[in-house]
């Protein structure tokens, strides 16, 4: 066997492990890869992967960031340029996840899942009416995404419109995946818009306990409780 097929064949069996969620095993046979030009490029691809799943963002973003500059143009890329938009976003570089989710739009068109991306990269940066028309498109393109329909819903409860709509948005959401703190403490929040603040108190209640320290859900938590007081 060349060094090439050496090379080729560690990467296959990397690619196995990160399937099958050994991470660690991955990253040490891809250490220990000695991979020739041609191949270097699916290496750093499955680095990023698995730096990724390990929650090691630098990592990842060193491996990610190369693939995206490399003039190479396969759906390897769009998949890096999510991946590069939803480490921004969780380390609070949104600007930077606005840039990779527009570049995606501009190159492979629009989706569901790019505009709620981009929606929410505008939602952290305090655009909300911008984000909000993302969100509309998403669900125009999608009716059923359900974090399309949760991140469309939250944001029309936040700038107090269309709140029946809102609801009903949230609650399919919800619907879909019942457990998710998120589709919870947005069904609560529309309820708290309308006024309705035994159901809010529901909903974002189940939220705060499964994430106490969580600071918009705590704000929620705070809100109902001065208009209880009222």
């Amino acid at each position: 066997m060349t060094k090439a097929q050496q090379g080729r064949k560690a990467i296959e069996d990397a690619m196995a492990d990160y399937r099958a969620g050994d991470y660690d095993s991955a990253l040490l046979t891809l250490a220990a890869a000695v991979v020739d030009e041609d191949d270097y490029l699916d290496l750093a691809y499955l680095l990023g992967l698995c730096y990724i799943r390990m929650n090691k963002y630098d990592e990842a973003l060193l491996y990610l960031e190369q693939l995206v500059t490399s003039g190479i143009n396969d759906a390897r890329i769009e998949q890096c340029r999510f991946a590069l938009a939803y480490i921004y976003s969780i380390t609070d570089r949104n600007k930077l996840a606005e840039y990779e989710l527009k570049k995606i739009i501009s190159d492979y068109g629009e989706s569901a899942r790019s505009l709620s991306g981009l929606g929410y990269s505008l939602w952290a940066q305090g655009r909300k009416e911008e984000a909000l028309e993302c969100y509309r498109k998403a669900v125009q393109l999608d009716p059923e995404n359900k974090t399309a329909l949760n991140g469309c819903g939250y944001i029309m409860a936040c700038l107090n419109t269309e709140l029946p709509r809102a609801l009903r948005y949230c609650e399919t959401a919800m619907a879909a995946d019942p457990n998710n703190i998120a589709y919870q403490d947005s069904v609560g929040w529309v309820y708290f818009k309308l006024n309705r603040i035994e159901q809010a108190a529901r909903f974002i209640g189940k939220a705060v306990r499964a994430l106490p320290e969580n600071s918009e859900i705590r704000q929620h938590v705070d809100a109902i409780r001065r208009k209880a007081k009222k």
